[in-house]
């Protein structure tokens, strides 16, 4: 029979692995674009925005794409909800936020379920491993600065 300071650390161990199953499996479920793919398709214009939070928006951002707020929030998410609201199902759409590592972030997996219950049928999540520092601005991807926000077409 384990210690119980054992004991914990096993749950502890059993915890982190069945969180990390959990975590593959809902990103498995999602259409996901990586960078390189997405500067390929702004060409395309889909509809873009940013779920997470504000400062890095207004600092600097994908071209082109409309902040909706922090999609962790019932508030972020009512502003998704009004930003997608006339924009046809089957448009193009984009998120992203990018504030911490993939596995962490609290935006991208609720804006997703948000916009399939809604019905959009081809919506994707840019997949931001690290952050958007590191995987978007550092090697050089398309950026504007400033709060310039654009409506969704």
């Amino acid at each position: 029979m384990l210690c119980p300071t054992l004991r914990y650390i096993e749950i502890v161990k059993t915890v982190k692995l069945l969180l990390a199953g959990v975590l593959v499996a809902a990103a498995a479920e999602m259409a996901l674009i990586e960078p390189a793919a997405m500067v390929s398709r702004l060409s395309a214009k889909p509809a873009i925005f940013h779920v997470g939070p504000g400062v890095l928006y207004r600092a600097h951002h994908i071209p082109g794409s409309v902040y909706a707020g922090f999609a962790s929030r019932p508030d972020g998410l009512e502003a998704l909800k009004t930003a997608v609201a006339k924009l046809p199902h089957d448009r193009e759409i984009v998120i992203y936020c990018g504030c911490c590592p993939w596995d962490h972030c609290p935006n991208v997996r609720p804006a997703m379920e948000l916009l399939k219950q809604m019905g959009f049928t081809r919506v994707k999540a840019l997949y931001i491993p690290t952050n958007m520092a590191k995987d978007w601005f550092d090697p050089g991807f398309p950026a504007e600065a400033g709060e310039a926000a654009r409506p969704a077409k």
